[in-house]
């Protein structure tokens, strides 16, 4: 990836998705909203009503985010607080005051063949089935007193491409790259990895998804592909996050 001083870009605005190149980030925990009680009625409901419509999900702990700001060029600082996947129905109640937007972790993994990253398509047991995005989770909150910094979410994005594709990357391999904000304000910290073998990929992500079905669990992925270009994400069968086509028009104008 070429290296070059990032510029102080605004931050994306509400309700458009957007890219942030980031050089340093500073994680800062905040408290999570009271939501309110006719909030938390309609929240309860939606909750419920998700659960019936996919029974795997369920209400644990996890990290939201709470504010991101600018802190000079390639430098932000992200506010992040605790709740539950249960404040996430809170998107949909109609002038909710206390929602957060989430957050989350994503690798792009690069394949040494062809210039492509690997997008997954998420399986029938995940919160988003169909949907394609890179290999990926939402933040858990660390334990009560300790803190959230890059270091802890490089740890997890490295678990998390290891849970869903199969390989192994030791956390140090992931370099800092971008952050994502949805059209949703969901705010998501991109690593790069290195370079590997499509064949390799696609090697390790079958003898994963043997191991699960062979188990009697569903992967998380039930697929992957390798896209060049933003034209080949829009040609992908089903939905993908708002982020993958700018995000992979970035990578390729910087010369990765």
């Amino acid at each position: 990836m070429c290296q070059h001083e990032p510029v102080n870009e605004p931050l994306p605005r509400p309700g458009e998705a957007g890219l942030l190149e980031v050089r340093r980030l500073r994680l800062i925990e905040d408290v999570a909203p009271l939501v309110p009680p006719a909030e938390r009625v309609a929240m309860d409901r939606l909750w419920e009503e998700a659960v019936q419509a996919n029974p795997c999900l369920f209400d644990g702990p996890v990290v939201a985010c709470a504010g991101l700001d600018r802190d000079g060029p390639g430098s932000l600082v992200l506010a992040w607080a605790r709740t539950t996947y249960r404040h996430r129905a809170l998107r949909l109640v109609p002038g909710a005051t206390s929602w957060l937007p989430s957050l989350f972790v994503a690798v792009a993994q690069p394949a040494t063949d062809g210039g492509s990253l690997l997008v997954g398509r998420m399986s029938a047991s995940t919160a988003t089935p169909g949907r394609w995005q890179l290999p990926g989770g939402a933040v858990e909150p660390p334990d009560e007193g300790a803190g959230l910094d890059t270091a802890a979410l490089r740890r997890h994005a490295a678990r998390e491409l290891a849970e869903e594709t199969g390989l192994d990357t030791a956390p140090g391999e992931l370099s800092l790259w971008l952050v994502t904000r949805g059209e949703n304000g969901s705010v998501g910290v991109v690593f790069l990895a290195p370079h590997r073998p499509a064949s390799l990929l696609r090697e390790r992500f079958a003898a994963l998804t043997s191991a699960e079905v062979a188990q009697g669990r569903d992967p998380e992925l039930e697929q992957i592909a390798f896209v060049r270009s933003p034209t080949e994400v829009a040609g992908l069968k089903g939905g993908c996050v708002d982020y993958l086509g700018p995000l992979l028009r970035q990578y390729v104008s910087s010369g990765s």
